[in-house]
């Protein structure tokens, strides 16, 4: 019997790579509110686990930004038919009480999505904000993110540096 697309995912594909992050993770995070100008780095903890047999991971994450603590989550999926990775974001810090989706590409060591958010009392125009994922091994990854203006300018937002625990 021939192995189903999300079998073969599973085996040797998108889903493979991300579940392969589960586990335990520590790490620093950088914290950026202006280009280039470092507003903080402290340190992070996650936890990626497998959620319904291997279709999505939960990055469950907390870390400080001024000594401030704050905790989030990011559910993290390939979409099968179009090919895409997708995720939700909840944080209890940046998003407030929305959820950011995103999607987008598989890259060289992992993936690029992006999604958008905003407030009215901000202004009319969503900002963008792309999130990246790099596998540099096993035992190390990074997430970096990206905040897009409404003009299209990009600066880094956080970068998160994890090694395995």
């Amino acid at each position: 019997m021939a192995k189903s697309n999300f079998e073969q995912s599973l085996e040797d594909g998108a889903h493979q790579r991300i579940k392969n992050l589960t586990g335990s993770w520590k790490g620093t995070t950088k914290t950026w509110f202006e280009k280039d100008v470092l507003a903080d780095e402290s340190p992070s903890e996650a936890v990626i686990s497998s959620i319904l047999d291997g279709r999505f991971i939960s990055y469950d994450y907390q870390g400080s930004l001024d000594g401030k603590p704050f905790e989030g989550k990011i559910i993290i999926g390939f979409d099968i038919p179009y090919q895409k990775f997708t995720a939700s974001w909840i944080d209890s810090f940046h998003m407030g009480t929305q959820i950011m989706l995103s999607s987008g590409e598989s890259t060289a060591n992992g993936f690029a999505i992006t999604g958008s958010y905003g407030s009215p009392e901000y202004g009319d125009q969503p900002w963008g904000w792309r999130t990246e994922l790099e596998i540099i091994s096993n035992e190390e990854i990074v997430f970096s993110a990206y905040n897009i203006s409404p003009d299209g300018a990009e600066a880094k937002a956080t970068e998160t540096i994890y090694k395995r625990v």
